[in-house]
């Protein structure tokens, strides 16, 4: 059976938020562990959906994972300028890992980005340590912008996100 990508529902939101909540805190990537700020917005999947696009990947009635999509800045964005769509908090279950759904999430955002009027050019940032994903984005296009990259807690020094890049 096929991998589907298509928007969050409602009922999914729940889910979605838990499976990307544990995604973060089971691969090590919240410096805070279960008190770092960062896990109540990684679960809180209806607000990201009023702010963006919320895709799943679903296969059959099985929930995947996930991905936010910033069409052209907006409140969701971190890094993406004018003219930049971003990919955002993408996360697949444990269960569901080697399986394409990650890849399948990146390139529906491609495309969304392509199909978006007036975006030549579609941004990310990621952890040092997602190297699966690093390995999607290259195989993707995706080019590193280190001139971009950025730390999202100022005050402290050792949080520094990567930054990539694929131009449209």
């Amino acid at each position: 059976m096929d991998i589907v990508i298509r928007p969050a529902e409602p009922g999914e939101y729940g889910p979605l938020g838990d499976i990307t909540a544990h995604a973060y805190l089971q691969d090590g990537l919240l410096d805070f562990g279960e008190s770092d700020e960062y896990l109540g917005e990684l679960k809180d999947v209806a607000k990201r959906a009023a702010a963006a696009e919320v895709l799943v990947a679903l296969r059959g009635d099985e929930l995947l994972g996930g991905v936010t999509f910033v069409p052209s800045g907006g409140p969701m964005a971190d890094i993406a300028g004018p003219g930049e769509a971003e990919i955002r908090m993408l996360a697949v279950s444990r269960a569901a890992r080697g399986r394409g759904a990650g890849e399948a999430l990146v390139r529906s955002c491609v495309d969304r980005a392509r199909a978006t009027e007036g975006c030549v050019r579609i941004v990310l940032s990621t952890q040092r340590t997602m190297h699966s994903a690093h390995r999607i984005y290259e195989r993707l296009g995706f080019v590193r912008t280190p001139e971009r990259d950025w730390n999202p807690v100022p005050h402290l020094d050792d949080i520094t996100l990567l930054t990539y890049e694929l131009t449209l």
